[in-house]
């Protein structure tokens, strides 16, 4: 086919050698951040903050730090210090005009984790991490304390060195260790604002990884407690279990724990059933949260099913023409740390999310084979509660089994298994669907007025959902409503959730701004956390924000989603004259009002769901919707001012 194009009429862009842009040294982080830390929102920026505690922590796993202090200080910056060895500070071998100090802070992939003998094992695997929060902070300094001597080297604009690596006195003490201090760069970031609650949080699942390393965090920002929180657990990961069974009721009291070491590579695992109804496996290599699991998951697995069943047949609960009880049955309830260190860790992708080293699995299938037999074994009344757990399940399995092949057989015939009630739209592509899960009818029937046709599909649900925290899934199945979320996602349920077969893209949870609407919408959220994870790790659950308020400026309408948005108002129009009208609830707005503040895709407010921390999400659902009213009360009016990011 030959195309004629007149001369003159199109402007050929030049395409030579002057045209291939080189970009150096830091350079390349600024120009694509997303690349090296995920986003420029708050996951992005927090990431930071794990860049530098965790090269600290890699100094305490290898023996050699046993105290961190990460500190929010006054001005807006982060300073985390560690007393290990001190990052060295002679001239490299490889570029004697550079120190090793300067190389680390200024060149990607350079660092003491790629075969030398600084790390016999650490969590940093590209080696981009304090160089990456050099490139982008607005001002970044490097303390060092080492063979006697204070350090000190300053970067600003991006990781401009500012002079050299210059020694300013004794190190205090005879003190060694690292300190870093950074300030993130607002033209980079969308926001430079850290969160506390986050930064424990996070803090706080590394102290337990590290049995007797003392973190400790302070927030030293105007309006603050300054207190320090200090995070030190003895116990290492049996802590961890006894404190994400602590929103729980705990089957018995004690916990299994054992741990092995061979070679270059070590396990420790620490498991204890309690009476809910959900498997909470967290694993980690290297002190980084595995979230996908990986080859040491699946030997823990692996080992824990077959040990189970084969005492189970020894004591003559299971006789010999009973069926084996599934790996399901057995992890109903039970929560579990499997944490291991290896010399080189063979991550999928690089967001570390699955383990794949095969050797790692070999090791944690035969120590778990060994030890939790030899536990069950010592402790025959723990051991006959998790098998009378374990048959109840297998019961409750067979009846889910028949529910959910019930609901497999209704939805076989495509459009004639959705719900009646649900408003579908016209467009078959996911891509482009949005499904709006909506609190009663009159709010429906708004929504239905409001939403775009083609591609928005309204489902009004009534009331509170089942709280399926509290459900086996055999009673969660027979409730309609549950029912109804089943088949309009259309992907099936649990370990059989098909995440290629969701209809929407968006799933968007639409309740009214009050006490209520975020019941509603926590009930929700626990379903799909529990029932659905994948389409909340995939990104494809999202918060409706309805505005609380409308006001007038001149004659045009402003709509302010909460109180803080209300206060941030008023700071910027102090003489602002008109009232401000509370929005009434969903059903009571008109569908006009409706689709511009929370149903336009060109006008609205959403909050996409994620999962960043699995055994944070998982002790979040369970003190949230668990029975332990004083804990649910704590987590509430501790966390009720900083809900800015909805990382559940």
């Amino acid at each position: 086919m030959a195309l004629n194009v007149e001369a003159g009429a199109v402007e050929r862009a030049s395409y030579d050698a002057g045209d291939i842009t080189v970009l150096e040294g830091l350079d390349p982080v600024r120009t694509r951040p997303g690349m090296y830390i995920g986003s420029t929102g708050p996951t992005g920026l927090h990431h930071l903050v794990w860049e530098v505690v965790d090269n600290a922590v890699d100094e305490a796993m290898a023996g050699y730090c046993t105290r961190i202090d990460v500190t929010l200080l006054p001005d807006g910056g982060c300073r985390v210090v560690d007393d290990g060895r001190g990052i060295p500070v002679g001239p490299h071998p490889q570029y004697p005009d550079k120190t090793a100090a300067e190389l680390v802070l200024t060149t990607l992939h350079a660092g003491g984790k790629f075969g030398g003998a600084g790390y016999k094992v650490s969590g940093g695997l590209h080696g981009v991490g304090v160089s990456v929060v050099n490139a982008l902070s607005r001002r970044l300094v490097l303390e060092i304390d080492r063979d006697g001597n204070h350090h000190r080297l300053e970067f600003v604009d991006g990781g401009r060195q500012v002079g050299r690596l210059e020694v300013t006195g004794p190190a205090p003490r005879g003190r060694t260790g690292t300190t870093v201090s950074f300030w993130p760069d607002g033209t980079i970031f969308e926001e430079t604002e850290l969160r506390a609650q986050t930064i424990t949080e996070r803090l706080q699942i590394m102290a337990f990884l590290n049995r007797g390393l003392e973190i400790r965090f302070a927030d030293q920002r105007p309006g603050r407690d300054a207190t320090p929180v200090v995070h030190r657990y003895n116990g290492g990961v049996v802590d961890y279990v006894r404190h994400l069974n602590a929103s729980k009721e705990a089957l018995f009291r004690r916990v299994c724990s054992y741990t092995q070491s061979e070679d270059d590579q070590e396990v420790e695992v620490a498991l204890q059933w309690n009476t809910g109804f959900h498997e909470s496996i967290h694993s980690f290599a290297n002190g980084i949260a595995t979230i996908e699991g990986g080859m040491h998951e699946e030997g823990f697995k692996t080992a824990l099913t077959s040990v189970v069943n084969r005492y189970a047949r020894a004591k003559g609960t299971l006789k010999e023409k009973d069926d084996n009880l599934l790996g399901e049955d057995i992890r109903e309830g039970l929560t579990a740390i499997v944490s291991v260190r290896l010399r080189d860790p063979q991550f999928e992708g690089q967001t570390k999310g699955k383990l794949g080293n095969v050797s790692i699995r070999s090791l944690v299938q035969r120590v778990t084979n060994d030890k939790l037999a030899e536990w069950l074994e010592e402790n025959p009344r723990e051991a006959g509660q998790v098998l009378q757990k374990a048959t109840l399940a297998a019961r409750a399995r067979v009846a889910a089994r028949a529910a959910r092949d019930l609901t497999r057989r209704k939805s076989a015939l495509g459009g004639a298994g959705l719900p009646g009630k649900l408003v579908d739209c016209s467009s078959r592509d996911p891509r482009e669907s949005e499904l709006f899960i909506v609190e009663g009818n009159s709010a429906g029937g708004s929504a239905k007025e409001a939403r775009s046709p083609r591609t928005q599909a309204i489902l009004p649900i009534r009331g509170k959902i089942l709280n399926v925290e509290r459900a086996r899934v055999d009673k969660m199945l027979k409730n309609a409503e549950i029912q109804a979320l089943i088949a309009a996602v259309g992907a099936g349920l649990a370990e059989d959730f098909d995440l290629d077969k969701i209809r929407y893209h968006k799933v968007i949870l639409l309740a009214d701004a009050d006490v209520d609407g975020s019941h509603i919408r926590t009930l929700l959220l626990t379903f799909f956390f529990r029932q659905m994870k994948p389409l909340v790790e995939g990104g494809f659950v999202y918060v409706a924000q309805p505005p609380l308020y409308s006001t007038l400026v001149g004659k045009e309408k402003i709509y302010l989603k909460d109180d803080a948005a209300k206060a941030a108002f008023l700071a910027e129009h102090p003489q602002h004259k008109h009232e401000f009208n509370r929005l009434k609830g969903l059903g009571e707005m008109d569908f006009s009002e409706l689709r511009d503040t929370t149903m336009d895709p060109a006008l609205r407010s959403l909050l996409q769901v994620n999962v960043e921390q699995a055994a944070l999400a998982d002790d979040v659902c369970s003190v949230l919707m668990g029975d332990d009213v004083e804990q649910r009360r704590h987590f509430i009016t501790h966390n009720a001012k900083d809900v800015r990011f909805l990382d559940i």
